[in-house]
């Protein structure tokens, strides 16, 4: 039996484990934390083929520099010295056009279907709950020119056969009839589905464990040691860890891990954060965006989950209360009975989505060694597209045909 060694175990990491133990494969996971603490854990839930726009997409840059002075922005990229964020911030304005999001779009669209149909199979075969919900997202609008924007986005989702429907203020009103609005209209994507990450990642980790998956929490790859063209083994301080395959699935660590291998992945991590708050009334049935605020808010058992910002910054441990503030402060002018307190602390979650200056993932086979494979890069996607990565990375190790065509995805696009 052929062994795998995935270093990260977030959602790529455990999607890649459950199709190569399906596949026969051995699997052994080495991740860093306790697996609760990864950026799948506490994000807002949303599977989204509506989103086949990059991160690296037209006005992106303008739009940034604008928030760059707005403390309580849903963007910020902080200054820095950093060869690395010049690096990653000049790749970014090379893509940030509309070639770009052009060629793009249908890449992200078929990953996106693929992973929502393998969250379907999962619902239907994987013998645990996860709170799949496929009523799609609603995003609201205030403004005649979010309108706009929004209608030409559900315009060309059509022309890629993605469902979804521009709807008048009445109309949103009859989908939530429990909430009282105040917006112009929203764009309802109805190809789109939303879980409970904690049940997921939770559900997950017992089905693997009970497969014969080895996970071995508390443990930071710290060596990697290579044979010509090969890796030949991890360490974990004096550890060490063998297999026939490896593969990076670090998240925003991804690139430490790769450079231990001589390897450069361009990546920086984005911190988000989200907060819980009891919605015994069950208000909102359908998760929500918002956007001008870029604010997300899911539903999830009996409570909702709001969540936002993107800070592009090094990964660091600290809470910026003025985010969290924006997107307290940004809910109540959508939903005026919506009035939340700005949560303490203890109460906010962080994590940081690993990002590309591109947009896309990295997934595929290292070219400098045959028998590593990268899967990493997918920004605030990553929950959305774990089972399409997961079972993409398999079919590689296996080196059978894919699913979708992996082009654009692959991990040496920049070399």
């Amino acid at each position: 039996m052929a062994s795998v060694i995935i270093t990260g175990g977030g959602i790529i990491g455990l999607c890649s484990a459950k199709f190569l133990n399906e596949a026969g494969f051995d699997v052994t996971i080495l991740e860093k934390g306790d697996l609760t603490d990864g950026c799948s854990f506490g994000n807002a839930g949303m599977i989204v083929p509506s989103h086949f726009i990059p991160l690296a997409a037209p006005g992106m840059v303008q739009q940034g520099i604008k928030w760059m002075f707005n403390s309580k922005s849903p963007f910020y990229v902080k200054p820095s010295l950093s060869a690395d964020l010049f690096s990653w911030g000049i790749k970014f304005l090379k893509h940030a056009n509309a070639k770009h999001a052009e060629r793009s779009a249908v890449p992200l669209r078929d990953i996106s279907l693929l992973s929502k149909r393998l969250y379907e199979d999962l619902d239907s075969n994987g013998g645990f709950e996860f709170g799949l919900e496929k009523k799609g997202i609603l995003m609201f609008y205030k403004t005649e020119k979010a309108g706009e924007e929004e209608a030409h986005l559900a315009t060309k989702a059509k022309e890629l056969g993605l469902d979804m429907a521009v709807l008048s203020p009445e109309q949103c009103r009859e989908l939530q009839p429990g909430l009282k609005l105040d917006v112009l209209g929203a764009v309802h994507y109805k190809c789109d589905a939303h879980v409970y990450p904690n049940q997921l990642i939770t559900g997950l980790v017992n089905v693997l464990e009970s497969r014969g998956v080895k996970i071995v929490r508390g443990h930071e790859v710290s060596r990697i040691e290579t044979a010509g063209n090969r890796i030949s083994a991890v360490y974990s301080g004096n550890e060490k860890w063998s297999g026939d395959h490896y593969i990076i699935s670090g998240g925003s660590w991804s690139p430490s891990l790769a450079r231990l291998a001589g390897l450069k992945i361009p990546l920086l991590p984005g911190k988000g954060y989200s907060f819980m708050v009891k919605e015994p009334e069950k208000r909102m049935h359908i998760p929500a965006l918002l956007a001008e605020a870029r604010v997300a808010i899911t539903p999830m058992n009996g409570s909702l989950r709001y969540g936002g910002t993107m800070e592009i910054d090094k990964i660091n441990n600290r809470i910026n209360m003025n985010r969290v503030r924006g997107i307290v402060e940004a809910v109540p002018a959508y939903f005026p009975e919506l009035n939340i307190d700005v949560p303490a602390e203890k109460d906010i979650w962080f994590g940081f989505r690993p990002s590309s200056p591109d947009g896309l993932p990295y997934i595929g086979r290292s070219r400098k060694y045959s028998n590593m494979i990268i899967a990493t890069g997918h920004g605030m996607m990553g929950l959305s597209l774990g089972p399409a990565s997961g079972k993409l990375v398999s079919q590689v190790i296996n080196e059978e045909k894919t699913d979708i065509d992996i082009a654009a995805f692959l991990p040496d696009r920049f070399s």
